[in-house]
């Protein structure tokens, strides 16, 4: 079984949306994504959640096609959870869509994803000194204001998608001296001037 960041993302369709538009779903499919198969209990104690919610929003994410048994895994009666995809897109015509039950699971999902990004960014912040000096020199946050049409934007945009792509194929093994999982955040917005 390949990894999950070898799989193809899923395109999130109104059904699969509102199957995972939910924090604890999204955080427990980010550490199954990030960390590899886990059972409910080893997730609640991680995400600082009752094993009963966690195994509720499992069964939910598994009804909607995001996460699989993993019996490899398994003694006895445990149940072991893997993420089926590498990751997850949000087909964007669901902000548009003209049911508000739709733009609203869209809406919220994209503010959630804001939220899971700040608190990756914060937690960093807050633990750097704990990392070598050579990775907190290989950290960065950092931003830009740049004039574009919206062609150049979605150019840019796929450029730096195809910048992480190259990086993406040289990612190294577990296991390999001073390699690390490294978060990848990108955000490309327009904002009002006046």
């Amino acid at each position: 079984m390949p990894k999950p960041e070898e799989r193809p993302n899923r395109v999130l369709d109104a059904r699969s949306l509102r199957g995972l538009a939910h924090p604890l779903r999204m955080r427990l499919l980010g550490e199954l994504r990030r960390n590899g198969p886990a059972t409910a209990s080893q997730l609640a104690d991680k995400l600082s959640e009752s094993s009963g919610a966690t195994s509720y929003h499992l069964r939910q994410l598994a009804e909607y096609g995001f996460v699989e048994d993993a019996p490899e895994h398994g003694k006895g009666r445990e149940r072991w959870w893997r993420a089926m995809h590498g990751g997850v897109e949000l087909n964007e015509t669901l902000l548009q869509d003209p049911d508000p039950a739709v733009r609203g699971a869209a809406t919220f999902f994209m503010h959630e994803v804001a939220t899971i990004h700040g608190q990756e960014l914060s937690t960093f912040i807050g633990s750097a000194h704990e990392w070598s000096e050579k990775w907190y020199e290989g950290s960065d946050a950092s931003d830009w204001t740049l004039r574009l049409t919206p062609e150049l934007a979605v150019e840019l945009i796929a450029k730096m998608h195809e910048l992480v792509d190259n990086y993406r194929a040289q990612a190294l093994p577990e296991g390999t001296p001073e390699a690390e999982q490294v978060r990848i955040h990108s955000h490309v917005f327009p904002i009002r001037t006046d």
